[in-house]
């Protein structure tokens, strides 16, 4: 299997090579013999043949990746050792984390992600194969290469081999693991099922912002600075983002449930890692918008495509590299560390070089006629979420940069990216909420007024019910905060003074007020014109918007989802209640954590069928009234192979709060050690997340529109947010 294994990635790379080299060669041919009759040379001909060998060798790497993921799979599920990265990565829970280990470690997951890449490609191939036009030709050529980079490292470096043989040695003659290796085998945290779901999700996202940047080259390298290249690339982008974003809301969920700190977002360098490209890419897919309304932004979006891919480089950088310290890391790589640096500079470079050639066909009217319009909102919309993604990525990686440059050598605290963050956040999201509402060129007052008086009065409406709930459950936890005093309180006055900490959080409150009511309405009202316009029921004009204006009500149901993740992030990253308690092991104690009594009921241990032992403490929640409102069961799992603990938060979810249980084991005394903490509005992330999940879900299966000329005339009726 090894051998195999290595053979046919070697050809895989050989394949991508040569498909490259076929595709630039087709295109040097085709460009040469312009304006020759076929029938004078012939040599057309030989320019179209290889193209075509160009597309079938794409298409036969993708098939080759294939062959070497089934034999790594095929050595996961029948214990196949004689690969050690098998048995490093070996899982006894399931067929599902079987699976996993093709991703779970640093090599498998190179091979993922190249395999992705051929599978991104060859669609691409297949969709042009009868056109074969140029721009097509080109950004087939550039994902060959891309891939031919990531094959390459798999070849040429013995640490991303993910096919190595394994030490015979650790091998008996049954083929079993022996001495060191039989404690080897998956990370017990990573066995939970959105970690093993969020790691292929970024991949999908990752390989599919390879095909705008090939596209943004071809369109350089063919000198087209139509919006043909756009055209190609909007679809698959907001798939790629729409997989981003699953893949960040999964390690949210994983790291709430399963690393028992009662959070989801740490600001470790590997969590910003995935969100760089995820940034980059909202400033992408509204470039896309501009591009293809207006015309405008045509050097931005080129360059907008090369930062988000190599964006997606640096978080591969970051997270294999070993450059920066990290619990999700892979261990650090020399070998990684250059070529995906390496890598970075190219692609921003090959961007740079290429303007630089091309800088007059680009051209285009960017020009600002007035900050109140949507020109303006589009145009701080991306210089916001780029210089936010910069920012996010140098200060990710300021803990090994030189002590004289700012930052350099820090390793910077939680609460100094949230002071970053949050006020940043709030101001983007000011921006999007009144972005619909503005018009192309220049807003007129009275226009203005017009649309979003209605709204705003049911924003203040929306902002009342939020501002209890302000008053009533967050604020309080504030001050008790600060009353009980502790390293908590220490964050908060670090944080800033009250009257800034909180009026953040009663403007972000607002801001998401009005995101959703704007939205809300504008979705509404063009239902309403539509029906009254066209003699349709307002349901069935509802549904047709639906079905031809997908991209529009995409854009909607994220904007909403946005503002309901606003409104989560606010109560449940900055107003969480903490207790920490020790409790002997006798049923009936009870003791109180925020606005909650928990009566401890007893333990329960069990031996899990892969021969770990799970203990679970069981505690009936109370609500002030001493009316029961559930049970909770935080336990601890003890993995059998490697005595390695994890623990197994209890939750027990109400539609404002979370109450969050972690068991610590036993304390020094004896006793029982549990944290509670109490999140208020987390549920309103994960509802958000969906929302923001579902709107690109639309957007990206929705039917083309095959037509040139049917695009241009929905491009000038629709709107989007």
């Amino acid at each position: 299997m090894p051998l195999a294994g290595m053979i046919i990635q070697t050809v895989a790379l050989v394949a991508a090579v040569l498909s490259a080299a076929c595709l630039w060669i087709g295109h040097v041919l085709g460009k040469r013999l312009a304006g020759v009759a076929v029938e004078a040379s012939g040599a057309t001909t030989k320019a179209e043949r290889f193209t075509n060998v160009g597309y079938l060798l794409s298409m036969g790497s993708a098939l080759l990746l294939t062959a070497c993921v089934a034999i790594m799979l095929t050595a996961f599920f029948t214990d196949n050792y004689s690969i050690e990265y098998v048995a490093r990565y070996r899982s006894d829970s399931g067929w599902f984390f079987k699976l996993a280990g093709l991703w779970g470690g640093r090599q498998g997951s190179l091979l993922f992600w190249a395999w992705l890449v051929s599978l991104f490609t060859t669609w691409l191939a297949y969709k042009r194969m009868e056109i074969t036009d140029d721009i097509s030709n080109m950004a087939i050529m550039v994902s060959q290469l891309v891939l031919a980079f990531f094959v390459g490292i798999l070849v040429f470096s013995s640490t991303n081999n993910p096919f190595l043989p394994i030490d015979s040695s650790f091998l008996d003659e049954a083929g079993n693991l022996v001495g060191p290796a039989s404690a080897w085998g998956m990370n017990a945290l990573l066995e939970h099922w959105a970690m093993a779901i969020h790691p292929p999700t970024l991949f999908i996202g990752y390989a599919g912002l390879t095909i705008p940047f090939a596209f943004a080259i071809a369109a350089l390298i063919t000198n087209d600075s139509s919006k043909s290249w756009v055209e190609h690339s909007t679809r698959v982008t907001v798939f790629s983002w729409l997989f981003l974003g699953i893949g960040i809301g999964l390690g949210a969920i994983w790291a709430y449930v399963v690393l028992g700190w009662g959070g989801y977002w740490g600001w470790d360098p590997v969590e910003n890692a995935s969100f760089l490209p995820w940034l980059v890419g909202v400033a992408l897919l509204h470039t896309f918008t501009v591009y293809r309304r207006r015309g405008a932004f045509k050097r931005w979006a080129v360059m907008c495509a090369c930062i988000s891919f190599s964006f997606v480089i640096l978080g591969t950088f970051i997270t294999r590299s070993g450059i920066v310290e990290s619990v999700h890391a892979f261990e650090g790589d020399p070998v990684s560390l250059t070529l995906f640096l390496v890598m970075i500079i190219v692609s921003l470079l090959v961007g740079v070089v290429g303007l630089i050639i091309r800088w007059k066909s680009f051209e285009s009217d960017d020009e600002i006629s007035s900050l109140a319009s949507k020109d303006a909102a589009y145009y701080f919309n991306n210089a916001i979420m780029v210089i936010a993604a910069i920012l996010l990525a140098y200060l990710t990686i300021s803990s090994a940069l030189p002590e004289w440059l700012w930052f350099g050598g820090q390793k910077l605290s939680a609460g100094a990216y949230n002071a970053i963050a949050r006020p940043l956040g709030i101001l983007y999201c000011l921006l999007l909420a009144v972005c619909p509402l503005l018009s192309w060129g220049k807003t007129q007052g009275r226009d203005f007024w017009r649309k979003i008086r209605v709204p705003a009065i049911f924003a203040l409406l929306m902002f009342a019910g939020l501002l209890w709930v302000f008053f009533n459950d967050l604020f309080p936890i504030y001050q008790a905060t600060l009353t009980n005093g502790g390293m908590k309180a220490d964050d908060l006055i670090a944080a800033g003074p009250s009257g800034y900490y909180n009026g953040l959080a009663i403007v972000g409150l607002f801001v998401a007020s009005l995101i959703f009511c704007n939205t809300l309405f504008l979705f509404i009202r063009g239902a309403s014109e539509r029906s009254r316009n066209r003699g349709e029921g307002f349901f069935k004009a509802l549904f047709n918007i639906f079905r031809k204006a997908p991209i529009q009500v995409g854009g909607y149901l994220s904007h909403l989802g946005i503002a309901v993740i606003l409104v989560g992030l606010i109560g449940s990253s900055m107003y969480v209640s903490e207790t920490a308690v020790s409790i002997d092991d006798t049923p009936g104690q009870r003791f109180a954590a925020e606005r909650y009594t928990l009566e401890y009921i007893g333990l329960e241990s069990q031996e899990l069928a892969n021969g770990n032992d799970k203990i679970d403490l069981l505690f009936n929640v109370y609500s002030r009234d001493d009316r029961y409102l559930g049970t909770v069961a935080p336990g601890m799992e003890i993995v059998e192979r490697t005595q390695q603990q994890k623990m197994l938060a209890g939750v027990l979810s109400f539609p404002l709060r979370d109450v969050f249980m972690v068991f610590n084991g036993v304390d020094t005394e004896g006793k029982l050690s549990v944290d509670v903490k109490v999140n208020p509005l987390i549920s309103w992330v994960w509802v958000g997340f969906g929302l923001l999940c579902v709107g690109p879900l639309i957007a990206s299966i929705a039917k083309r529109r095959y037509s040139s000329t049917l695009r241009t005339v929905a491009a000038t009726k629709n709107s989007e947010p």
